[in-house]
């Protein structure tokens, strides 16, 4: 169906677009290996119901100056788990094998709260999801959701096989190169943050 091959298509740019869950995915996987990087990659199902919900309901009635204010302060969020992290990576040790993240549901919290109040899933259903879906709602339930299926199938797809290749590798790690790739990206997590307030500060 169209409708499946526009999901899969739109949830692999998605899944493998730089981005602040993208950052968190990363993070978890080099400090608790897959299973922490994966409980990160699945947090746009436990986040993203209330956004396509209230998306597809309402499409396009979202002001721009809404929109303005949660990226301001999504983005601000952001910066903080970026510099966070950044200074926690002065003094980390890379992870024994077998070890798990030991805040895991913490990540997981962080990760829906900083989905949430990110814009750009805002923006992509109310400007591009929720406008296909509906027109596909009209012709055949099933092609719409055929559409969200394929989208979040790659979406959390992508960024699964992203925590397992991070994770395999980072027990080869010496202390000096897993502190380098974790305050990388923190200062990337920072860099996104940074990015989402500007968006949110300047007029458009």
């Amino acid at each position: 169906m169209p409708e499946l091959l526009m999901g899969l298509s739109l949830g692999l740019g998605a899944g493998v677009t730089p981005g602040a869950l993208l950052t968190l995915v990363i993070t978890a996987s080099l400090r608790g290996g897959f299973r922490a990087g994966m409980r990160l990659a699945c947090v746009p199902l436990l986040s993203d119901l209330p956004v396509v919900l209230l998306s597809v309901t309402a499409v396009g009635a979202m002001p721009a100056a809404a929109v303005r204010v949660l990226s301001v302060v999504g983005g601000l969020y952001v910066v903080y788990l970026g510099v966070s992290t950044a200074r926690e990576a002065r003094t980390a040790e890379p992870p024994q094998p077998g070890a798990d993240a030991p805040t895991s549901a913490a990540d997981v919290l962080r990760g829906v709260v900083v989905n949430v109040l990110n814009p750009h899933p805002w923006l992509f259903w109310i400007v591009v999801g929720s406008p296909l879906f509906v027109a596909a709602w009209g012709r055949a339930p099933a092609s719409a959701l055929a559409f969200v299926a394929g989208f979040y199938l790659v979406l959390v797809g992508s960024k699964l096989v992203l925590a397992w290749a991070v994770g395999a590798g980072r027990h080869r790690l010496t202390p000096r190169g897993y502190r380098l790739l974790l305050g990388g990206s923190g200062l990337l997590l920072a860099g996104v943050g940074a990015v989402l307030t500007l968006r949110g500060l300047l007029p458009s």
